[in-house]
């Protein structure tokens, strides 16, 4: 069953690598939780307590926000197919956008995309295991393009017009900090 580990073994980095989809869990004191599902080959893991992922143009920008007033984030995985598990990073994260030094040190990990927002640099204070015994097999038929579609037909000024409009302010009326 269920195990609490200090560090991402060997083994659970290269389950993590096969993965196409994972979840992201996030809160400030007061106001929404906010769970996304990520994907697109956005997730990196850098050492055994360090991972990163490319946080693309999304309706919102909830995560980012959060992480303004605190750290505290949650990854998480789940097997659809093969053995069951589920696989949970819990930790702190910075965040860096493209104006940050550390966009420019780290973009190099990840292919383009169109629309990369923020780069999301989390600290793995615990891993934990548990069975996934009832998460149900999905079979995985292919990346949706629509996404990818939709920001390069917007353009870089076109996306940027898109984070005034929709990333500047969480659900909760919080600034997001996209343009500093």
């Amino acid at each position: 069953m269920g195990k609490k580990l200090e560090k991402i073994t060997p083994a659970l980095k290269a389950f993590i690598q096969k993965q196409k989809i994972f979840f992201v869990a996030t809160a400030m004191a007061e106001g929404h939780v906010n769970l996304s599902p990520k994907g697109m080959d956005t997730f990196r893991v850098l050492d055994a307590n360090r991972v990163m992922w490319l946080n693309l143009t999304g309706s919102g920008n909830e995560t980012a926000t959060h992480l303004i007033h605190d750290k505290r984030i949650t990854v998480m995985f789940c097997a659809f197919e093969g053995k069951p598990l589920i696989l949970r990073l819990y930790g702190t994260a910075r965040v860096y956008h493209h104006r940050n030094q550390e966009w420019k040190e780290h973009i190099q990990l990840f292919a383009p995309h169109a629309g990369s927002r923020q780069l999301i640099d989390i600290q793995v204070a615990m891993v934990q295991t548990s069975c996934g015994m009832a998460v149900p097999y999905m079979d995985y038929q292919g990346e949706r393009e629509s996404l990818k579609i939709w920001a390069e037909k917007k353009g870089e000024e076109g996306i940027k017009e898109y984070w005034k409009e929709k990333n500047t302010r969480s659900l909760d009326g919080h600034p997001s900090e996209i343009f500093g």
